[in-house]
């Protein structure tokens, strides 16, 4: 026999829980609980086939052939579960809806003599944990939403303020995209909404105050749409307003993307996508700078021409509680300190 648990009664001793997914690799790849150890019991394909049969032609077939899948492997799963629990951690194991594939490893495990749990309800029962702590996590925070044009060092002033003790919440970070056309050069691909929102939530409840530092964002972040309840926190927070000249910017948003070996290519491609909103003409002249190393021409264009007017259109209605010129991320970090010594009051 074995317990069944409620993730939301392990969320508080995490660190004491090895949290293993035993879905395939490709589920467990598109979105899992964050830190979770993937054991899968069937291949992608073999879940493929199981799954077709199951659905088509008989339940009873469909477990024989999930039965011979496992039994293959089961010296190795083993061999894995039995590393975790050396390491003196709680075994829980999880599954699509809390069904058959955590329910048969758990009550294997247990009657080996190895303490084990199962997750109440899979993923789906994480799921339903994360949509109901977004709305109620959200409604305790004050979010300090810092704006700013393209190039003027939002993030890297918050992740400066982060690492002195401010709270932070990175959400291009949980996102792994940079919000623009051009944000996931040198990144790989964006994250699914569901890690994304996990994400956001792992780092909410590392908070240590409720006045977060977040970074004025519009309500789609690449292929991310932002939940409604950060959405509206982030709407009723303080505002704020930093600005840079347009030549550091320049320089800041070349740093930014070439750092990567694969950026060049990156950026052709992205202005590939970019065609309809510039036109063929311009995005062609982009394209031959890129190719000349002409990054510096094409950040100050790109902004002038398409970031900032787009930016500022999305700015009209805002009022903000604070305006500051910087000419380096430093200068930032120094003008949030004070406002946030000021008006929060709260020593960090």
């Amino acid at each position: 026999m074995f317990k069944t648990v409620e993730y939301k009664n392990l969320i508080e001793n995490l660190k004491d829980y090895a949290l293993i997914d035993v879905r395939s690799p490709k589920e467990h790849e598109e979105y899992t609980i964050p830190g979770a150890i993937n054991i899968p019991l069937f291949t992608n394909e073999e879940r493929k086939e199981i799954g077709t049969v199951y659905i088509n032609e008989s339940v009873e077939k469909a477990k024989k052939m999930g039965i011979e899948a496992v039994s293959k492997k089961l010296p190795q799963i083993f061999d894995d579960i039995m590393e975790l629990h050396k390491k003196n951690r709680n075994l829980v194991f999880f599954c699509a809806r809390g069904g058959m594939r955590s329910s048969s490893i758990t009550a294997l495990v247990n009657s080996l003599g190895i303490s084990a749990y199962k997750i109440k309800g899979g993923y789906k029962g994480y799921r339903e944990f994360i949509n109901d702590e977004m709305n109620t996590i959200n409604s305790e925070i004050k979010y300090i939403v810092v704006h700013g044009k393209t190039g003027t060092g939002k993030t890297e002033i918050l992740k400066k303020l982060h690492s002195k003790g401010y709270d932070m919440l990175d959400l291009e970070e949980c996102a792994n995209h940079r919000g623009s056309l051009l944000g996931s050069v040198g990144l790989g691909e964006c994250r699914k909404q569901k890690m994304f929102e996990s994400l956001v939530i792992e780092e909410l409840r590392k908070r240590k105050t409720n006045y977060v530092f977040i970074e004025g964002e519009s309500k789609r972040i690449g292929n991310i749409i932002l939940n409604n309840d950060i959405f509206d926190a982030m709407k009723n927070g303080y505002h704020i307003y930093v600005e840079s000249s347009l030549e550091e910017r320049a320089e800041l948003l070349i740093e930014e993307y070439t750092q990567h070996g694969s950026s060049k290519e990156e950026i052709l491609s992205a202005l590939d996508n970019m065609e309809k909103y510039l036109g063929k003409k311009k995005a062609a002249h982009y394209k031959e700078l890129i190719n000349n190393d002409g990054f510096y021409e094409v950040a100050l264009e790109l902004m002038t021409d398409y970031y900032d007017p787009m930016y500022l259109n999305s700015m009209k209605g805002y009022e903000f509680e604070f305006k500051f010129y910087i000419e380096n991320v430093d200068e930032g970090v120094a003008a949030l300190e004070k406002w946030y010594k000021d008006n929060i009051g709260i020593n960090i």
